[in-house]
């Protein structure tokens, strides 16, 4: 099932079941508790963010050819780091450069959003994906002078901004997706490709992410987890390149579809 969350015509925010020809039907009932698809005709308004998280656990550092692009070794442990809730933004959405604490660096990053469906804790990798509701897009934006240079060697400051974690446009039931560790992935920046590799790239899989987060923790259903970003990163190209007013960057992942944002400097 392709679910979407939306503001409808009369201004309700609801949700809806995504159909292959584009049309749009009412779900029925909690998304983490098995949903129903009413199969009435629901008049989307506006897209939103598929879902309102309970968290965004966010893993730095787990591509293979990302982490050589910056010279840093292979993580012994994945590296964890959060994002706040009130940073998701929607698609179509502008992602806001900030401009009251301002940077002049900020980078997108394409990633495979995973979403928690129960809760869990001490999970075995074996059955982790049993605690998957499912998966959609995310671009992990990130003002790298804030992260690398002003932020105290600690990455959230420059990681959460407002609208710093666009999500959607759609979140895709796990039976789906056969192996979320086989999905190409990439990110398009003003038509051009600036990201295209694959989630086997992943030095720690999801299964692993998921025992690892779980450890000796409680996943509540809605836990975002960002699963890292592959090489190909405005900061490591040659002159750099960071986003910029007036620009459109666009994440697609197979299976998933594709997250557009226009980019704003914000008021």
């Amino acid at each position: 099932m392709k679910i979407i969350r939306c503001e409808d015509n009369s201004g309700e925010i609801r949700y809806g079941c995504q159909h292959d020809d584009g049309s749009v039907t009412r779900l029925d009932g909690c998304i983490f508790d098995n949903p129903k698809d009413t199969g009435e005709p629901l008049q989307v308004k506006k897209h939103l963010a598929p879902l309102v998280p309970s968290a965004i656990l966010c893993i730095g550092l787990n591509y293979r050819k990302h982490a050589a692009e910056g010279n840093n070794p292979i993580p012994e442990h994945p590296v964890l780091f959060m994002k706040m809730p009130s940073a998701v933004q929607n698609p179509e959405d502008a992602i806001l450069l900030p401009t009251h604490l301002a940077s002049t660096k900020v980078d997108y990053e394409c990633e495979l959003a995973v979403v928690i469906g129960k809760e869990c804790k001490n999970v075995r990798r074996e059955q982790a994906l049993d605690y998957v509701l499912g998966y959609t897009c995310a671009n992990d934006v990130s003002a790298r002078d804030w992260q690398i240079s002003w932020g105290g060697s600690q990455w959230c400051r420059g990681k959460t901004f407002a609208t710093f974690c666009p999500l959607g446009p759609t979140l895709v039931t796990r039976d789906e997706i056969a192996n979320p560790n086989k999905l190409g992935i990439k990110t398009i920046l003003n038509g051009e490709v600036m990201q295209d590799w694959n989630t086997d790239d992943m030095i720690f899989d999801v299964p692993t992410l998921i025992e690892f987060l779980s450890g000796s923790s409680v996943l509540a259903p809605g836990t975002v987890i960002l699963t890292g970003t592959p090489h190909g990163v405005g900061a490591a190209r040659k002159p750099p390149v960071y986003l910029q007013d007036g620009d459109r960057v666009t994440i697609e992942i197979e299976g998933l579809g594709a997250l557009s944002n226009p980019v704003q400097d914000e008021a």
